[in-house]
């Protein structure tokens, strides 16, 4: 038995209702729980999906070794993995002009690692307040976590074969965050897969990067030639495929089924800034430092700096002008 702070006693069943509460209070969209361990089969397919070469030149993949699979590694006698979703979709409807320069949805708005880390560190207080003694760390993408794995055991949703994780309350459009705790908190179920036989996202995806159901092959996924990648020799069979894409893509999550269940964000900062759904791309060329520092600040797409960004444009203004319907027909499939 756990004794909170307010003396009375609470075991890891009722632990597990409070602290979905109290993530639902906090403007958090869904909360589960998993035991911390290793992750012994993800790390199988982890293995095979970096042999394989997938992970094209995201080095760090490979780095920090057990300590990206077993979460015990990070937080001493950890013992359970909260893992919580926040919505980021909002009713919005990006221009598919090949005129204009897309941006993924995710970054339409602030930071969510900035947002989605409040909340988890105000959890992670009420947790060592109802629970004296407990140690843990809040994670946001931003350590050698698996979210989407831990998402999964908790029972949020399945990773679909587009590799992204799917709720069936809530679709694909949401940020993934987890907290790894000492406090015994009762674990959630998984859920089945429910992709079925579908495959909307592997036909839709125009570079085919999906090459097998589950399995994305990063040096075609245009989300990583225009984010990750740092060259300037994006070969022209994906470049031409990238369309009016400037940041990231949606396409895959655009067409998925599942999407009809998203819901709305109650996050303001994740409303679209100013121009990100309408600028042309003629005036994204046009920015310079001092501009495009201004209009990304505190924004996920100041990741590519100036430079990717002025590559991206440049990639989608030659297939606008190589092109002029490919973009848009390619965004509505």
């Amino acid at each position: 038995m756990i004794a909170p702070s307010d003396g009375s006693m609470m075991d890891p069943n009722h632990l597990n209702r409070a602290i979905k509460e109290k993530a639902n209070a906090l403007g958090l969209d869904a909360c589960g729980v998993s035991v911390a361990g290793p992750l012994d089969e993800e790390a199988q397919r982890l293995e095979e999906w970096l042999g394989r070469g997938f992970h094209a030149d995201m080095e760090w993949m490979h780095s920090h070794g057990p300590k990206r699979t077993d979460p015990t590694l990070l937080v001493e006698g950890a013992r359970s993995v909260v893992s919580v979703l926040q919505s980021y979709y909002t009713p919005y409807e990006p221009k598919t002009s090949p005129e204009v320069g897309r941006i993924s949805r995710y970054a339409w708005g602030d930071d969510y690692h900035l947002r989605l880390k409040e909340r988890l560190f105000a959890l992670l207080e009420w947790l060592q307040e109802t629970v004296p003694g407990t140690e843990g760390r809040a994670f946001v993408d931003s350590a050698p976590v698996m979210d989407k794995a831990w998402a999964a055991r908790a029972g949020l949703g399945w990773i679909g074969k587009h590799s992204n994780l799917i709720s069936r309350e809530l679709g694909s459009w949401t940020f993934i965050g987890e907290l790894v705790v000492t406090a015994e908190i009762a674990p959630d179920k998984p859920i089945a897969d429910h992709c079925g036989s579908c495959m909307a996202c592997i036909d839709a995806c125009p570079t085919q990067a999906i090459v097998e159901p589950y399995v994305v092959d990063a040096n075609r996924c245009i989300s990583y030639t225009t984010i990750e990648f740092r060259g300037d020799d994006i070969p022209n069979d994906i470049a031409k495929d990238h369309g009016n894409w400037i940041f990231g893509c949606d396409i895959c999550q655009e067409v998925c089924p599942w999407n009809k269940f998203r819901t709305e964000t109650t996050e303001p900062a994740y409303e679209p800034r100013s121009g990100v759904l309408d600028t042309p791309l003629d005036e994204w060329m046009s920015l310079d430092q001092e501009a495009f520092s201004a209009r990304f600040r505190r924004s996920p797409v100041k990741r590519t700096k100036l430079a990717g960004f002025k590559r991206n444009v440049e990639i989608a203004t030659r297939n606008r002008d190589s092109d002029p319907e490919q973009p848009e027909t390619r965004a509505l499939d």
